[in-house]
């Protein structure tokens, strides 16, 4: 239904329960969103009765099916091209930004690439790897980043369906993870037209799909060698 951020007018806090002293303090995160007219007409699937949770939950034909016909950008549009050397960057630079990761060890984190001008753009750590990703998105529609081409979404653990389904939906072309992706999500890659790596370990990655993006590697030049004491020219 949200395909921009102008399609959201407000989002605020639901009124809590009164309590003692006569407050309605919210005590449970539950959000009354305002949607502007241009946001998209409500899709059929959401008037059945059913437990959602920021995974996907469905996982099959489908749902991919739903993706690939429902998605308002098509990823497979956009004409990105990635250079390995710098993919295989992008997992530590994420990681330099996680500050609560640094003290804990136990966050997950996301996060959103301008791929040409190679910057990181946000990053965003959750318990739930599926919550970092809704986040750095939300972000990204807040602050007109997105739609638009050229971006890579990178992720701090698997590559399940619903992550590769939430960048077709936000129109991001690549999505880079740190460990493995599913099954389910190299095939909706490939019904979408995205490229999906995983395993991105130093400068070693796997390409599940989409590597006609993929550039060949720079030639990195070679390490200056010392010069012997006392050598003339």
């Amino acid at each position: 239904m949200i395909r921009h951020g102008a399609d959201v007018l407000a989002a605020r806090h639901c009124a809590g329960e009164p309590s003692s002293d006569g407050s309605a303090e919210n005590t449970y995160n539950v959000l009354d969103v305002t949607l502007a007219p241009t946001a998209g007409p409500l899709p059929a699937s959401a008037l059945h009765a059913l437990t959602m949770t920021s995974a996907c939950g469905i996982c099959g034909k489908d749902s991919i099916d739903a993706v690939r016909q429902r998605s308002a950008f098509p990823v497979d549009r956009d004409p990105v091209r990635l250079d390995p050397t710098t993919v295989s960057g992008w997992p530590d630079r994420m990681r330099g930004a996680q500050a609560v990761f640094a003290r804990t060890g136990g966050l997950h984190a996301a996060a959103l690439v301008d791929v040409a001008r190679d910057e990181v753009l946000v990053v965003r750590e959750d318990v739930g790897r599926h919550n970092a990703v809704d986040k750095v998105i939300g972000w990204a529609f807040r602050e007109g980043v997105l739609p638009r081409p050229g971006l890579a979404l990178v992720v701090s653990g698997r590559a399940g369906f619903e992550l590769a389904q939430k960048a077709s939906m936000a129109g991001v072309p690549a999505l880079v993870a740190v460990s493995a992706p599913s099954s389910l999500a190299v095939d909706l890659a490939n019904e979408v037209g995205m490229t999906l790596i995983g395993f991105v370990r130093g400068a070693c990655f796997v390409v599940y799909s989409g590597d006609a993006r993929m550039q060949e590697p720079q030639p990195q030049p070679a390490p200056a060698q010392p010069v012997a004491a006392g050598a003339g020219a």
